[in-house]
């Protein structure tokens, strides 16, 4: 048995870009359907898998330019088959196209007998083709709105930027679909095409899906090419012009990926501050140490009435700067050192005098024994204790606070008990 006879589909040319689109567009559907679904379990599952959203964007980016630069390769060289070699407009639909979709309908249905016969593109690729065209611009023009959304908004309203993301998923859904149902169907399923294999289609395939191209090709109408010196003459117009305009979309496509750094990297980093700052109590008394006594508090060297915020001042270089060993000590902790101007300290020696004479003469002085001021030696052990008003407070668990002790906290305690 003779081979089968095989007739030419694409070029070599034309098979690489159908592979660079085909590619870079799956890579665009499996990283873009699952940002549209972020929130599902099979979507944040598979942007674990393929390493996190940051790695997923760069991803999405990257394809989305490889496709770019596809497009823009493919408007320059459809333009120089029309301009130059002046090929049929097989492409452009014709109204027989919808009358060839009637006519297919019919036959499906039974109401036809004979399959209508298609040309070099079928009403179906020619849709498909177009529909890819209509949706490179839609996903461009958004997927710009989106990669650059404070630019967008500054010539746009804002609400246009939720929009464009809205109109970009539902159109990459929609393309995604298409070439599911109806391209791989149609391709893939319902007849194997190796046309984008090894570029050709056997004689059964071309009766079936282009029997009026067959009969073209069969009856010698082939298209006429130009003459060298016509193609040398239209080149030297062709080329200059496709040269600017394939400059202007280059310098186009570098804009769109750099025009802006997008909004979580454009604004500046911000300071690093403590969220929380602890209280610093105030040192305890160690074992041994001499407990210091109210007459030991400093007095300030100014009037402080009416003032009770001291490190409004004493933090900020208004007035005398805090030492290096107040560092996160807060105003309530000042007065269990610093003595304001005018206080007496607790006394710690009580002068009384006693009549010891008869009435009239004069009295002489005597001295009861020192009663304990300043600091005082607690009653009972408490090894391990820090809260105090966990017990004092309340009266639960031990001796009430007085009454004078109202809004005393923790830290303020040691500076005038002591444990013992």
């Amino acid at each position: 048995m003779s081979e089968q006879q095989h007739y030419v589909r694409f070029s070599v040319a034309q098979r690489i870009e159908h592979w660079v689109q085909m590619l870079s567009f799956t890579a665009l559907a499996l990283t873009g359907i699952p940002q549209k679904f972020v929130g599902a379990g099979w979507a944040e599952t598979w942007i674990k898998v393929m390493g996190g959203i940051e790695i997923v964007r760069v991803i999405h980016h990257a394809a989305a330019i490889v496709m770019a630069l596809a497009c823009i390769y493919h408007v320059v060289v459809v333009g120089y088959k029309i301009f130059v070699l002046r090929v049929r407009w097989t492409m452009f639909p014709r109204l027989d196209d919808l009358f060839d979709a009637l006519d297919v309908v019919r036959y499906n249905l039974g109401l036809a007998k004979e399959r209508i016969k298609l040309a070099r593109y079928s009403f179906e690729e020619k849709a498909e083709y177009w529909a890819f065209v209509w949706g490179a611009i839609i996903m461009g023009v958004t997927g710009f709105m989106m990669w650059n959304p404070i630019n967008t908004a500054r010539f746009l309203p804002g609400d246009l930027i939720p929009a464009a993301k809205a109109a970009h998923g539902g159109e990459a859904l929609l393309a995604v679909l298409a070439i599911l149902v109806w391209h791989f169907y149609g391709v893939h399923i319902k007849t194997f095409s190796q046309a984008m294999f090894s570029g050709k289609l056997t004689r059964a395939q071309m009766e079936h899906e282009h029997a009026l191209e067959l009969e073209r090709i069969e009856a010698g109408q082939v298209d006429p090419s130009p003459e060298p010196e016509t193609i040398k003459k239209r080149e030297r117009v062709f080329i200059p012009v496709a040269a600017i305009l394939s400059a202007l979309m280059l310098v186009s496509l570098f804009l769109f990926v750099n025009y802006e750094q997008t909004a979580i990297t454009t604004l500046p980093r911000r300071a690093q501050v403590q969220v929380f700052a602890p209280i610093t109590p105030t040192p305890t008394i160690r074992a041994g140490a001499p407990a210091p006594t109210a007459a030991a508090l400093k007095e300030l060297p100014a009037s402080h009435a009416g003032r009770t915020t001291c490190n409004n001042c004493h933090a900020n270089n208004i007035g005398p700067k805090n030492p290096a060993d107040h560092a996160g000590r807060t105003d309530a902790t000042c007065t269990a050192c610093h003595k304001m101007p005018g206080a007496a300290p607790a006394p710690t020696v009580a002068p009384t005098t006693k009549p010891t004479t008869a009435p009239g003469a004069p009295a002489a002085p005597t001295t009861q024994p020192p009663t304990t001021g300043g600091i005082k030696v607690l009653p009972a052990s408490h090894a391990g204790r820090t809260i105090c008003n966990a017990c004092h407070e309340t009266g639960a668990a031990g001796p009430k606070n007085p009454a004078d002790h109202a809004g005393r906290t923790d830290a303020t305690c040691v500076a005038c008990h002591k444990l013992p």
